[in-house]
């Protein structure tokens, strides 16, 4: 006869069906529900006392002010995270599960609204931006997921009377500093991981991009993500410098998460080197992308139309430096001249034929410029292209330069914008050498048809990621991160929630071990959730045994038990919130 016990627990609580808001306009026909223009802290709206706007780069129109954060909110917001961390930890995985579940649920039904917002404040064609919403999203979905697979250990050990158990514990509260690119996208990769692991968060967005972080905010808020457990802090370039320092050197942060350029990376890393935080960094790149002469030409100008106009090559993986076996070159050449002309149309993104927007400001402007002055200046051809375009200030024209040896700048610096040179190679030996030559390496491609080539140039390339006969490699499912100076750690995949997890190793000695009976404590010891444990006598005789204390609400476990019973039911009726199983033989 079984009998079925009900364990203290708490249920959840009962959540409406999520319902696309009614948005009225704004700017720019924005919806004026999810354009939030203060900071969010502790689960609430917090202007700062003084406010910084915030431009369309395609217009220059400005889309709204907003709140300023300095160095006091900045460490409010550590403040409320880190009271908040104290509740999320102890939280049940399968309630954080649920509410990032939520929240992946109300982006997808506000999709095209938050498209809209990434479009007006960073220039990223429509179609594009509603890409990014739909990407930004799975993040959220994929660690609701892997938030109930965080798994530790039972290691054994040479001593007979000892048991070894490994625990996986979030570490604290985590600073995610984000870059303009990908405003959405690059916070959920990001805090999705650092919520499923029971991490609570501080968001600095890019001062171009504020509104993304917000308009997340409020779905957070929605969603009935706990106050304090997902925190922003938008804040102008200006104050940019002493809040990122902030939050690299405030005790009560545990975990710096930054993506940017590697000269800030740097800095924050010996900001965070003072108090020994864990450190994830997505840095800079400088993308090789190799033609070899057994590669199929269509399909190669196919993939570096993919990887390099992106965003218009605003993006850290977009193909820097297009190296091509001189048997293939002219070919090549020709036909990426002809597919940039018949392909990309400069515009609006708001305009539904737009391909490649405007670059994030002036400055970034000027750098190809510069790129493209310096490169014909020691000899390099304009195939098509090379100025700026008569749209306005931030927009150029998409370009190709042949005729580029490695002396360039552009063969040596990250573009981050509409430029694609090319350099002629002999051998696969001097390709890999001009592709590993840089000292970052974040992506890398190339084209062959030859399987022995392939794994050859594989190995050899020195980034953390590469695309073989393929342009695009982003994937919510595989790891995302470089090596050398293009950064720390990975994020996205089931490796992501790693970078916010520490393990404990605990050692359990003197035979038995006696534990509360609490379903999320003894999951965290690795012991499973599968056993129908069953008690033969209160002496416990052998593996397997265990006994249910029901004045004390705890089981003496046998060392050789490494499961423990799922969630049941009582005779015949559904399952109960907070109720696991437990079978006892009479």
């Amino acid at each position: 006869m079984a009998t079925w016990l009900r364990l203290p627990g708490r249920a959840p609580r009962p959540r409406r069906p999520a319902q696309p808001r009614r948005c009225a306009g704004g700017p720019a026909g924005l919806c004026a529900a999810l354009l939030r223009t203060d900071g969010f802290v502790g689960g609430r709206w917090l202007p700062a006392a003084a406010a910084f706007p915030v431009h369309d780069p395609a217009s220059g129109a400005e889309l709204g002010l907003v709140a300023d954060c300095g160095v006091r909110e900045a460490r409010a917001a550590v403040r409320a995270a880190h009271e908040a961390f104290r509740g999320w930890r102890g939280a049940s995985a399968k309630e954080r599960s649920s509410l990032l579940r939520k929240w992946y649920d109300l982006m997808m039904q506000n999709k095209d609204d938050l498209a809209k917002i990434i479009t007006a404040e960073s220039g990223k064609p429509l179609k594009e931006a509603q890409g990014e919403i739909v990407y930004s999203a799975l993040f959220l979905e994929w660690f609701s997921e892997e938030a109930r697979r965080i798994y530790g250990d039972v290691i054994y050990t040479p001593a007979k009377e000892k048991r070894a158990l490994v625990l996986k514990q979030p570490l604290g509260v985590a600073a995610v500093i984000t870059p303009w690119n990908f405003p959405s996208a690059m916070i959920t990769r990001k805090v999705g991981a650092a919520l499923a692991a029971g991490c609570t968060v501080v968001v600095k967005p890019a001062e171009h991009t504020p509104f993304s972080a917000l308009a997340l905010a409020e779905l957070a808020n929605q969603a009935g993500i706990p106050p304090g457990v997902y925190n922003v802090i938008p804040c102008s370039r200006k104050k940019a410098k002493e809040v990122g320092e902030a939050l690299c050197t405030d005790p009560l942060v545990s975990k710096i998460s930054f993506t940017g350029s590697t000269a800030t990376g740097k800095v924050l890393l010996h900001h965070a080197a003072g108090s020994v935080k864990r450190v994830s960094m997505e840095l800079g790149g400088h993308a090789p992308f190799i033609v070899f002469d057994s590669a199929n030409v269509d399909q190669a100008v196919a993939g570096a139309m993919a990887s390099k106009f992106r965003n218009s090559g605003q993006t850290c993986v977009c193909s820097n430096r297009f190296l091509v076996q001189r048997g293939i070159h002219d070919s090549f050449v020709k036909k990426f001249a002809e597919a940039m002309k018949t392909n990309l149309r400069v515009g609006n993104g708001f305009e539904e034929r737009t391909t490649q927007g405007p670059l994030i400001d002036e400055k970034a402007v000027e750098k190809v410029e510069k790129h493209v002055s310096d490169a014909v200046s020691k000899g390099a051809t304009i195939v098509t292209g090379g100025k700026r375009h008569q749209l306005g200030k931030n927009f150029f024209e998409p370009t190709l330069l042949s005729n580029v040896t490695r002396d360039m700048l552009c063969s040596h610096e990250e573009t981050f914008g509409p430029l694609a040179p090319v350099i002629k190679f002999d051998t696969e030996e001097e390709a890999v050498a001009i592709a590993n030559a840089a000292d970052v390496g974040l992506a890398g491609y190339f084209y062959s048809q030859d399987p022995a080539q392939i794994w050859r140039v594989a190995e050899q390339l020195e980034v953390g990621m590469v695309g073989v006969n393929e342009g695009l490699i982003s994937s919510v499912e595989c790891p995302f991160g470089g090596v050398k100076q293009s950064g720390l750690g990975r994020e996205g995949s089931k490796y992501g929630i790693d970078e916010y997890l520490e393990l404990k190793y605990v050692c359990f000695g003197g035979g038995t071990i006696y534990l509360p009976l609490d379903l999320e404590v003894l999951s965290m010891l690795g012991l499973g959730l599968c056993l129908k444990a069953t008690a033969r006598a209160p002496s416990l005789h052998g593996p397997g045994d265990m006994l249910w204390d029901s004045m004390k609400e705890t089981v003496l476990v046998h060392p050789e038990l490494v499961c423990l019973g799922q969630q049941g039911t009582e005779e015949g009726g559904p399952p109960l919130p907070g109720t696991h199983e437990v079978e006892v033989h009479q």
